[in-house]
């Protein structure tokens, strides 16, 4: 495959998640406004964050190097995709221990939640975990359907399986409320088995398929699919398996700073069940953006620049034509983040606290709720920028390099510890926004040394995507200012025709950056419409 068919492959693959974390955003959206009705913020907090937080270190440690080593360098050639289903099938063992350990500190170590408030605690515990290694079983196929470009795969079986997520909570909500935390453990294990049936039954149909066989799929039979050993050849990769482990390292320290705040409320206690629940509503509201629309392109360019570029060598040992993509496509992906990410700083500050009330009514706007938001705006455009420069830097490092960046991690994942355990203690929930502030900065420094004498001897200067026209500048700082007045005047308890007059002032300004980029940022906009919506790549296939 060349590097013009991965990009237009890698592209498809982030238009559909975009879309799919779209619908998986808008779904959690409206499941959370309508459980709020129901049950008690304690209930939610507990849900949302510890056992949250349980189903997605087992996942991530169990399953993220694996991934990120599998898919690097194409190992569908350079490695015999035999070893690297045995490898993959390593995740389910490593999935069981990490939920076996998992489970007795969620049990015996954290404080445990007033029974009467949140009842259900211990069994819940076991069931989030137990959904987790049920994921796992889909691992391999996973891998699979990514490496091939299985891009309507991943749609349909994300979204069915939170369809029936969805379905679950909501029924059991109204029907059977005193349920309490089985209604959430149901609706997870419900989710994790969908997603895994519809991997299965797809790869049943497809495996010896006249498709499979002119598409040149690797394996030929469901029986491929399960872990055993070739003649002539050892059980796994021991590279890869080794860069595996570098990886693994990695993801151990990348844990800690993703989910880092949840870990400081877990088992430091500065913030109290309900509390927490208010926390992550907020937090999930303000990351929905970011989320849907960053986290795809990171995923999907990620395979990209790693199927591109040759890990490990510099640019004048590597084919012009493949870096000269690169550079292009990660210069376009940083101007189109930064522009995302300062327009929703601008207008989220001005619009949070009218987007609580409308979503939580009171028990969200009154408060810290709106300040949390705000700041949170802020962070997104960190958060951003980011997730395009790490997934370059991770797909261009050799294996040395990552080992390195993993004492870098572990001094980023200390700093982040204290500095939220402080931070918090002075200023409540904003304190954790600050501390990954901090944090996402100097991982962007980081990404950004790197990218700078990546391409330092080249004629390509992708960084320049990190600075937008002067014009838009201009354009977005009066449209701060504007909306800022607008909300003092018009929001928010003046009644709705007032709220609309706010509202409809953020729609003027917001065209006129709109109009601002369509003038000045004409390469970006030819990127999108040929390289990220689908409707217009249709035309070149």
């Amino acid at each position: 495959m060349s590097s013009r068919d991965v990009l237009q492959s890698a592209s498809t693959l982030a238009s559909y998640n975009v879309l799919l974390q779209v619908m998986f955003r808008v779904l959690t959206f409206l499941l959370n406004a309508f459980t709020l009705r129901f049950v008690s913020k304690e209930l939610i907090g507990v849900v949302n964050v510890r056992l949250t937080l349980l189903y997605s270190t087992l996942v991530f440690l169990s399953r993220e190097a694996f991934r990120r080593a599998c898919l690097s360098g194409g190992s569908g050639t350079s490695h015999s995709w035999r070893q690297v289903i045995n490898l993959l099938w390593l995740t389910l063992p490593l999935g069981v221990l990490w939920a076996t350990l998992l489970v007795c500190v969620w049990l015996w170590f954290l404080q445990v939640p007033d029974p009467q408030t949140v009842p259900y605690y211990s069994p819940a515990v076991v069931l989030f975990a137990l959904a987790g290694v049920q994921e796992l079983l889909a691992e391999p196929l996973w891998v699979l359907a990514q490496a091939h470009m299985f891009v309507r795969l991943k749609v349909v079986a994300e979204s069915l399986a939170m369809i029936a997520k969805c379905s679950i909570t909501v029924v059991l909500v109204v029907s059977a409320r005193d349920w309490g935390l089985y209604i959430f453990s149901a609706a997870h294990l419900v989710y994790t088995g969908f997603l895994v049936l519809c991997y299965v039954v797809y790869f049943i149909r497809f495996l010896g398929s006249e498709e499979a066989t002119k598409k040149s799929f690797p394996l030929r039979c469901v029986g491929d699919l399960l872990p055993c050993k070739t003649d002539g050849q050892p059980l796994v990769d021991w590279t890869l398996a080794q860069l595996t482990w570098s990886f693994f390292k990695q993801s151990f320290l990348k844990q800690i700073l993703t989910e880092g705040e949840r870990y400081v409320m877990t088992f430091l206690n500065v913030l109290s069940f309900g509390d927490q629940g208010v926390y992550d509503i907020v937090n999930n509201l303000g990351s929905m953006v970011a989320r849907f629309i960053f986290l795809p392109i990171e995923e999907s360019f990620y395979i990209f620049f790693a199927k591109v570029l040759e890990r490990g060598r510099d640019v004048k040992s590597q084919k012009r034509e493949e870096v000269a993509i690169a550079a292009e496509v990660l210069e376009c992906l940083l101007k189109l983040v930064v522009v995302i990410g300062m327009i929703i700083t601008v207008f989220g500050y001005a619009y949070s606290h009218l987007a609580l009330d409308i979503y939580g009514g009171s028990l969200l706007s009154s408060g810290a709720g709106p300040t949390l938001l705000r700041c949170y705006s802020c962070y997104v455009l960190l958060l951003a920028v980011n997730g395009v420069t790490e997934c370059f830097v991770f797909a261009a490092m050799s294996q040395a390099e990552v080992d390195k960046y993993n004492l870098v991690m572990l001094a980023l994942s200390v700093s982040f510890l204290f500095l939220s355990y402080i931070l918090t203690w002075w200023a409540g929930g904003v304190g954790f926004i600050l501390a990954n502030c901090l944090n996402m900065g100097l991982r962007i420094l980081h990404s950004v040394r790197y990218i700078n004498h990546y391409f330092q001897f080249s004629q390509w200067k992708p960084l320049r995507g990190l600075l937008p026209s002067p014009l838009l500048l201009l354009t977005l700082a009066v449209s701060a200012g504007v909306t800022a007045l607008s909300e003092s005047v018009f929001c928010c308890d003046s009644g709705w025709f007032l709220r609309l007059v706010h509202i409809g002032v953020g729609a003027v300004c917001l065209l006129g950056v709109l109009a601002a980029v369509l003038l000045t940022e004409t390469h970006l906009v030819q990127f999108v419409r040929t390289q990220l919506l689908p409707r217009y790549r249709k035309k070149h296939t």
